[in-house]
């Protein structure tokens, strides 16, 4: 049984909990499995490669990236782009990628496989681009670039991602990760209503990476390089532009972790002084 993530998040309030949280796709894919290679093929490969990576970083949380998956499925089977781009609506990139057999069997294969090789010793969260984000994404890839969206393609985003979320609902998923970037908006949380409910559903925490600013009251953690102040609220400092320039790191207050996403092409020296830095 994966422990929940709202239960391993360090509180203001004087509870511990995490320390390091990492992003470590990129770096361990270019590191093990070597330039090009893709741990998506199978759950057995990626298995093997998730836990090769876990044992050398030893993060406190295990991460599944969604969105690698997605990126590896679409890259492997060009057919698929054709058939998202076959209609004009500005969501159905998105909605025809997510909807894909084989990738969602793949990903209940890997989240079972991954949560029994953690054996209950860390959180397992499974990472997806926010909806805002993964629409724009889902639309380069059928070559559609720089769409505009609004509210209503995030609901109509978030309702074709809690649809697939719900294929790992029975296995021991501790939270969500969603992974905004800079295109996101103040309304994007409110549009995204349809994934929190599921998340609140399954009793998943709900963190959130990269708005810079106030935390909302349907987030159990903000992941974000500004500091928020006031509430029983787990904070993730990322700090991984100090981290790999050798910046000064903030001391970690009550209530607050570490968050670090490590460059594709650091040297593994550096990363495990580094992540040293992290534990002292």
């Amino acid at each position: 049984m994966s422990p929940r993530l709202v239960d391993a998040l360090p509180r203001p309030s004087g509870a511990p909990g995490l320390r390091v949280w990492l992003k470590s796709s990129g770096y361990a894919r270019r590191l093990l499995l070597g330039e090009g290679g893709d741990p998506w093929e199978s759950a057995p490969r990626y298995l093997s490669f998730f836990t090769q990576a876990h044992s050398l970083l030893r993060p406190d949380v295990g991460v599944v990236d969604a969105g690698d998956l997605y990126r590896s499925w679409v890259a492997r089977h060009p057919a698929l782009k054709t058939q998202m781009a076959a209609k004009s609506r500005a969501a159905f990139p998105l909605k025809r990628m997510l909807e894909e057999e084989g990738p969602r069997r793949l990903l209940a294969e890997v989240v079972e496989a991954v949560a029994a090789s953690l054996r209950g010793q860390a959180p397992l969260v499974l990472a997806l681009p926010a909806p805002r984000r993964w629409l724009a994404e889902a639309a380069a890839f059928a070559g559609r670039e720089g769409i505009p969206i609004d509210a209503d393609m995030v609901e109509s985003a978030a309702m074709y991602m809690a649809d697939l979320v719900r294929v790992v609902s029975a296995l021991p998923i501790g939270g969500l990760l969603l992974e905004e970037d800079q295109a996101a908006e103040d309304g994007d949380m409110e549009a995204g209503r349809p994934l929190v409910n599921v998340a609140r559903h399954y009793r998943w925490g709900l963190a959130l990476r990269g708005r810079d600013g106030g935390a909302t009251e349907e987030l159990d953690t903000l992941i974000s390089a500004v500091p928020v102040e006031g509430g029983d609220f787990a904070l993730g400092l990322d700090v991984s532009g100090e981290l790999w320039s050798g910046g000064a790191l903030a001391a970690l207050g009550r209530g607050q972790f570490y968050f670090a996403e490590i460059p594709e092409g650091a040297e593994p020296e550096t990363v495990l002084h580094q992540l040293a830095r992290l534990r002292a």
